[in-house]
């Protein structure tokens, strides 16, 4: 059984494309229904970033807004891509 280091966050299929490209996540891909973001994470926190439908991680990131915050505003960059499977 995996164990998780780092906290786990889930974007919607949108996302995808543009995480591989090394942009930043945006609050709407962790807030929509395919999204998933837990309750408790802190601004500069490190989170994996996992994506709707896929087994493995497709990003490391580092929180730019606390979860509280992200789900509050729902706009703007909400994670900053730290390193993606395209580096």
């Amino acid at each position: 059984m995996p164990v998780d280091i780092l906290p786990r966050v889930q974007v919607d299929k949108g996302a995808i494309k543009f995480l591989l490209q090394g942009a930043d996540v945006m609050a709407p891909g962790l807030t929509s229904a395919n999204g998933s973001l837990p309750d408790g994470l802190e601004k500069d926190q490190l989170v994996v970033i996992h994506a709707e439908g896929k087994e493995h991680a497709l990003a490391v990131g580092k929180m730019m807004l606390s979860a509280a915050e992200t789900k509050a505003t729902n706009q703007g960059h909400a994670i900053a891509n730290l390193h993606c499977l395209c580096d």
